[in-house]
């Protein structure tokens, strides 16, 4: 298939990604498994897609620095990434002359973009050229990638670390439970052989069932019933 053909499909791919804010890579392998209703992409446009991913700060980088003061950003998503796979092919595929680079780009923008895009993208990509030799791609992703690295390893030491800590402090606390049950046990032993009860943990003070309960009398003489004095009086003498 022709690079041409194969440019095109890379540009859906990375204008897809770029417009749905999702990773160029994520989305490459869902158009690898399930093409649809088009061709499997072709291998050039795969490695287009791969490169532009791997690149991408210093490609966007190298734009940025002869877009006149225009932020990637605020180029059109078509612009930007027809920019990218241009980019690059000029920094990073020898294979493909520089020339060749700037007209299959301005070949794409003449169909997806305007006039005022046309003069942009083709003033961007040949200043480019002339500065190629500023950009190394390949030592600046070594680079990012072993940032990357020291990062993750950093947050996995400090992560291996609060994890040891926290073990120490539950061991230290369960050490410090085991040791007051022992003192305890200890002391028992001491009291019992001495004659004395044991320690025990006091509990909650039971309340008796009748204690302030309404309706339950809690005199203890239940007889309700009075003494009264029965003696007879004795009898007058005659």
């Amino acid at each position: 298939m022709a690079r041409s053909t194969a440019r095109k499909r890379a540009l859906n791919t990375l204008y897809e990604a770029d417009e749905k804010g999702q990773d160029i890579l994520s989305l490459l392998a869902e158009r690898i498994a399930h093409p649809g209703a088009q061709t499997p992409l072709p291998d050039y446009a795969i490695t287009i897609v791969r490169a532009v991913a791997k690149y991408l700060v210093t490609l966007d980088r190298a734009l940025a620095d002869h877009s006149k003061g225009w932020n990637i950003k605020r180029m059109a998503v078509v612009d930007r990434n027809i920019l990218r796979i241009a980019a690059w092919e000029i920094l990073g595929n020898d294979e493909v002359p520089d020339k060749v680079a700037i007209d299959e780009a301005l070949g794409q923008a003449k169909t997806l973009s305007d006039d005022e895009s046309l003069s942009f993208i083709h003033g961007v990509l040949s200043a480019l050229c002339a500065d190629k030799d500023q950009y190394d791609l390949e030592a600046e992703a070594a680079e990012r990638a072993r940032i990357a690295a020291e990062k993750a390893a950093a947050e996995k030491e400090a992560a291996e670390q609060a994890a040891a800590e926290q073990a120490k402090a539950d061991q230290e606390k369960a050490e410090q439970a085991e040791t007051g049950q022992t003192e305890t046990g200890q002391a028992n032993a001491e009291r019992t052989s001495a004659g004395s009860e044991p320690v025990d943990v006091p509990g909650p003070v039971p309340v008796a069932a009748t204690d302030n309960v309404p309706g339950i009398d809690t005199d203890t003489d239940t007889d309700t019933d009075t003494d009264t004095d029965t003696t007879v009086p004795p009898l007058a003498s005659a």
